[in-house]
């Protein structure tokens, strides 16, 4: 018998990923025979190890912080969505070429219609940082129509980096975190800052959110994130964790390697126990 096709999830660090989890449910689900590993690689061993990979015959592999930017200047060829992001987390082979896809802000926007019945047209949306978490989700929001895209980052410079790489998609509104006491509710903020991850409630006002808001962490956690802690305290209407979209995204990077598209409701369903 054949050995199992080869994927893996590439990151630093990378031995909290549910990745392998996710996967593994997705491989018995469809009757697939494969293997799915971690691999913890520093910045500058990134190159070198994606490469070696595909040399020793594996197929694919997911693309974590910090590499989604690298893995772009990396791929030979890409995907809409990575060529909009200009960051990658999913490579493949395609005609022995490097190929990258990001799947990131189809996985988020599955989330918000699948999962939360939420609908971004129309709606004032917020997204608190302006680097790599943010760049994946920027293009699928402009496309879905918002009332408006407010981009709102520690230092103005960067947010107003980001917001000329999406000229050409869409109106992005742009403000430092120090300028947000002044704003009225959102209908809909989304955390892509690490900051949270560390353990300290943001700092951001109160003002940002009312009742009818609906508050996205781009982070996810077994207990409440901070920023889910921070928005439940400031009266959020309802909150969530990337959770979903982890599954979402992961669902489309299977379909990229596999060429069918997993259930993701009974994969969502076990994490969240």
């Amino acid at each position: 018998m054949p050995e199992p096709d080869r994927y893996a999830v590439v990151g630093h660090p990378v031995h909290h990923s549910r990745s392998p989890l996710i996967h593994g449910m997705f491989a018995r689900q469809a009757g697939d025979r494969l293997s799915y590993g971690l691999i913890d690689a520093e910045p500058e061993e990134f190159e070198n190890t994606v490469r070696g990979f595909f040399a020793a015959g594996g197929k694919g592999l997911n693309v974590t912080v910090p590499h989604k930017q690298a893995a772009y200047r990396l791929a030979q060829r890409l995907g809409r969505e990575a060529a909009l992001a200009q960051a990658v987390n999913t490579l493949s082979l395609e005609h022995e070429m490097i190929r990258g896809d990001n799947t990131d802000g189809i996985g988020f926007m599955r989330d918000l219609a699948l999962n939360f019945r939420r609908s971004v047209a129309g709606q004032r949306v917020l997204i608190l940082g302006a680097g790599g978490a943010a760049r994946g989700i920027v293009a699928p929001l402009l496309g879905a129509g918002p009332a408006q895209l407010w981009l709102a980052n520690r230092t103005l410079e960067r947010a107003e980096d980001l917001r000329r790489e999406f000229l050409g998609l869409g109106e992005i509104v742009v403000s430092s975190f120090q300028d947000l006491d002044r704003l009225p509710p959102f209908d809909i903020v989304i955390n892509a800052t690490s900051a949270g991850l560390k353990g300290v409630q943001p700092a951001f006002p109160g003002n940002l959110l009312s009742a009818e808001s609906f508050c996205y962490d781009l982070a996810y956690s077994v207990n409440d994130t901070p920023f889910v802690a921070w928005a439940r305290a400031n009266g959020a209407g309802e909150t969530a964790q990337g959770w979903g979209m982890l599954v979402e995204q992961a669902a489309e990077s299977y379909l990229i390697w596999r060429g069918h598209r997993p259930d993701t409701a009974p994969v969502l369903e076990t994490l969240a126990r």
